[in-house]
Formats: C-alpha cells, sequence, structure tokens
C-alpha cells in the first residue's frame, strides 16, 4: 500500500470520501458534497480530483454530476500472507495468497497485512483457528501486545509477557507451553485486530 504515500493529506481524506459515499450508496459524492464535508470552494475541491486524476486513483466522466469512479481499489485491501501458527511454530513462508476486502476497516495503515491463523494456542484470547488477524509490521512490542513472532525460520502468534526480566511469547491455552524469548526469537509485527472467519 505503498501508494498511498503519493497522496498529500487532503487528497488521501478526499479518496476516502469518495470510496465511503460509493460503498454505502453506491453512487459517487458531487464535488458541491465534497465542498460541503470539507468546508472547501469547488475549485479546491476540483483541483484535489484532478490530482487524484493524474495520480491514478480516479476517473472522471466529464459533463456528469456524479461522474467519478475508483481506479485503484486494491488501495483499499489488506494482503493475506499466508498462515501464522496458533500453536507450535511453523515455517513461515511470506507468499501473497490474496487480499482481504474489509468494510469495516477501510483504508488500512501502512505497513498492515493479514494472516490466516492456524491452531488453537490463542483461542483464550478470541484468536479462534481459520480467523484472520490484521498485523502491522513492527520490530518491537510492549508486554502484553498479542504478536507474530518469528523463531528461526518459524512464524507464531502469542502474547508478549515479562517475567523476572524474561520475556516470554504466551499462548492463551494450557495446552501449550511458553516460549523463552531469545537471540532466535524476532517480533514480526503486533496484532491489531482479529477477523472472525464464518467460512
Amino acid at each position: 500500500m505503498k501508494e498511498k504515500a503519493n497522496l498529500t493529506k487532503k487528497q488521501f481524506e478526499v479518496l476516502k470520501y469518495i470510496y465511503h459515499a460509493i460503498r454505502k450508496d453506491n453512487l459517487p459524492p458531487t464535488i458541491r458534497e465534497m465542498a460541503d464535508e470539507f468546508s472547501l470552494s469547488v475549485g479546491t475541491i476540483q483541483d484535489h480530483l484532478k490530482a487524484l486524476v493524474k495520480k491514478g486513483f480516479i476517473s472522471i466522466t466529464k459533463n456528469t454530476s456524479r461522474g467519478i469512479s475508483l481506479i485503484r481499489e486494491q488501495l483499499f485491501k489488506v494482503p493475506v500472507l499466508g498462515r501464522v501458527q496458533a500453536g507450535m511454530p511453523i515455517y513461515a513462508v511470506e507468499d501473497l495468497i490474496g487480499y482481504l476486502d474489509l468494510d469495516e476497516m477501510i483504508f488500512p495503515e501502512e505497513d498492515v497485512f493479514a494472516l490466516r491463523v492456524k491452531g488453537d494456542s490463542m483461542i483464550g484470547a478470541g484468536i479462534l483457528p481459520d480467523d484472520f488477524i490484521l498485523i502491522r509490521k513492527q520490530e518491537f512490542a510492549s508486554p502484553e501486545n498479542i504478536v507474530v513472532a518469528m523463531i528461526g525460520d518459524e512464524v507464531t502468534v502469542k502474547t508478549l509477557r515479562k517475567r523476572n526480566g524474561v520475556y516470554f511469547l504466551d499462548p492463551a491455552n494450557k495446552a501449550y507451553q511458553p516460549i523463552e524469548v531469545n537471540g532466535d526469537v524476532s517480533i514480526v509485527g503486533k496484532v491489531i485486530k482479529v477477523l472472525r472467519n464464518y467460512g
């Protein structure tokens, strides 16, 4: 989602507004509606729209009041990179297997990706097999954060905890043992959302 870095803050807000309007009403907003929403002049909104067209995010049909179409909807989706083990760590393969289209998390943050959970070691934390978890890539986390961690070449999801000055990756299922964090363990990212898979 590095494409978003090409947008100014206001261009991004306008694009987000357009996206919400289309998803909610199946109809793009008018320039006047956007001007009212952002308390900007019609001319300023037109400038933002021209920039969004030039950068390849929307197209505009001339002489039509609601002639805006989204082009790069992949911007609004989270890449699913594979599975993560909630149990014993499994070998990590960062393969793009698809995209998650999230109505409830429109315009995800930079460096957010999804993994599908395999295993039951985090059921006590409300993370069930086949759930999707959204992870923000970061190398550091605080105790009590639920994280995705690399152990050598394997990956797992656990809660980071500190006991007697030692860090552990704790499961949320008594059938599994904590994993002590040592030189072989690195944080991949922090879990920021769990999405239940009902299919």
